[in-house]
């Protein structure tokens, strides 16, 4: 057995713990005995898996895994630098060509993560002396994105449009960038695109959006919000993830050849981090491919989008099929957690989220539709979400 660490540190550890558990925060890793689907292997369990952003059950398909283990022979499994220096391989280069081309944008630059691409970019664009105008429900991301560039930043009201304007009106600065999901992770709902455009374009601000939940799911195409209400020319950068709809990891900004070209000399989780292996950006050239040419896993996707919101619909529950994203708000933590565990004796994975990640008081189950689920699970989710009686 391995001496146990003592010092400062770990009292702050330990005092920090029991501070969550008192209040129904601390989290705890469940690790998976099988491939992400619709039915997956945890704690000696199977369950019918409502967790995860698989929105397309990609992450486990046939092609996409042949072409990671194709190009797995050819280049090996790390990167071994950044892009910069020498981690950039044809890989990379035809995924971002690929992308560009999915997005109809000027140019296409990977990151390793959504999470970098957000901080990577906001930190990249501005700084001291301009101004981030960001949803007060924007994903953390973002939020870090904005404190960790140095500009200052401007809450308004979750899809608050004329707060938006009021603000902008009232806020002059050298650089002004307005942020926003397009498909909020934590609610499902969308962002007034068009309006948060128009009074972007009336007041000469930038736009980034984040369309991590929309890629895949909306669109004619899959290519996200922006694509659906045509508005890929009229926003300046676009991020979108490799990592749910598209069944791998990664992320990637879609924007002008000068703004990518510049992000890349300034974006800090870029430039110093190790490339993504090239055998995840072979897989993401696939996962694209299936994305864009064949709609049948998104038509998929919007039957049990519709068949799981009519049924919540039945039970009570106010929601509209606007993504695949669905909250089920209890209230408290304790509440949520307790109802995770309820629906788990009944062979449904449906994690609770609590605060930080949503705001006090609107601990809830996230409910994630794919198109892998079958109607007889939908069906299973409902009946036990009525035997609850939330």
């Amino acid at each position: 057995m391995s001496a146990r660490a003592g010092g400062v540190a770990t009292a702050w550890a330990e005092e920090g713990l029991e501070a969550l558990k008192a209040r129904g925060l601390r989290r705890y890793l469940e690790p998976l005995d099988s491939a992400q689907g619709p039915l997956v292997r945890l704690g000696g369990e199977t369950l019918v898996n409502f967790a995860s952003n698989d929105y397309l059950g990609l992450a486990a398909s046939p092609t996409v895994r042949a072409a990671a283990a194709a190009a797995l022979e050819v280049y090996g499994v790390g990167s071994g630098a950044s892009r910069l220096v020498v981690g950039d391989t044809s890989a990379h280069q035809r995924l971002e060509a690929r992308l560009a081309a999915f997005e109809r944008a000027e140019a296409v630059l990977l990151f390793n993560s959504g999470y970098a691409a957000n901080v990577g970019t906001l930190q990249a664009l501005v700084g001291p002396g301009d101004v981030v105008f960001s949803d007060a429900l924007n994903h953390a991301s973002l939020i870090d994105g904005c404190r960790l560039s140095r500009a200052r930043t401007v809450v308004y009201p979750h899809s608050d449009v004329e707060a938006l304007e009021r603000a902008l009106v009232s806020t002059p600065a050298r650089r002004r960038l307005v942020v926003t999901d397009t498909v909020f992770s934590m609610d499902g709902d969308l962002a007034p695109l068009h309006d948060i455009v128009q009074v972007c374009q009336a007041h000469g601000a930038a736009l980034l959006v984040d369309e991590a939940h929309a890629t895949g799911v909306l669109g004619e195409r899959g290519a996200g919000l922006c694509e659906a209400l045509g508005l890929e020319g009229s926003v300046d950068v676009r991020m979108g993830t490799l990592s749910k709809s598209l069944g791998g990891l990664g992320a990637y900004i879609a924007a002008s050849r000068p703004v990518v070209d510049f992000v890349l000399q300034r974006a800090r989780p870029l430039v110093y981090s190790t490339a993504l292996p090239a055998a995840l950006c072979a897989a993401a050239e696939a996962a694209v491919d299936i994305v864009e040419r064949d709609d049948a896993l998104r038509a998929r996707l919007w039957r049990n989008i519709h068949r799981f919101s009519t049924g919540l619909r039945a039970l009570g529950f106010a929601v509209e099929p606007r993504s695949a994203v669905f909250p089920v708000i209890v209230g408290e933590p304790e509440r949520a957690v307790a109802a995770s565990q309820a629906l788990r004796s009944r062979g449904l994975l449906v994690k609770a989220i609590r605060p930080p990640t949503v705001p006090e008081g609107t601990s809830r189950l996230r409910f994630c539709l794919s198109a892998a689920h079958t109607e007889g699970q939908i069906d299973l989710a409902l009946a036990a979400l009525r035997a609850l009686n939330l």
